[in-house]
């Protein structure tokens, strides 16, 4: 029985994380990491971002931790409900 193998995967011990934001004029972000850059338009409870994954919106309440967080547009095309979200957050934050 000892001499099983598991079958859960063994996984690393610990990887190293890189994570760099860079604001470029208000409401605009830089977003480095290990992984690639992108750029964030909005304001704390409102933003889109738009990377190598696609274009994604996010909208929340600050101070809360309560968020939703849409692909508006991806390899597979564009969702409905993410280009709502994304007219949302930019209505938020033109009016504010």
């Amino acid at each position: 029985m000892l001499d099983e193998p598991s079958p859960f995967p063994r996984k690393a011990a610990m990887g190293f994380r890189f994570q760099r934001s860079v604001r470029i004029a208000p409401g605009l972000r830089l977003n480095l990491s290990k992984s690639g850059v992108s750029a964030s338009l909005g304001r704390p409870g409102a933003t889109v971002n738009i990377g190598r994954r696609g274009v994604q919106g996010s909208a929340g309440l600050p101070g809360t931790g309560l968020s939703y967080r849409s692909r508006v547009a991806g390899r597979s095309g564009v969702s409905t409900a993410g280009v709502i979200l994304v007219l949302v957050i930019l209505a938020v934050w033109w009016l504010t």
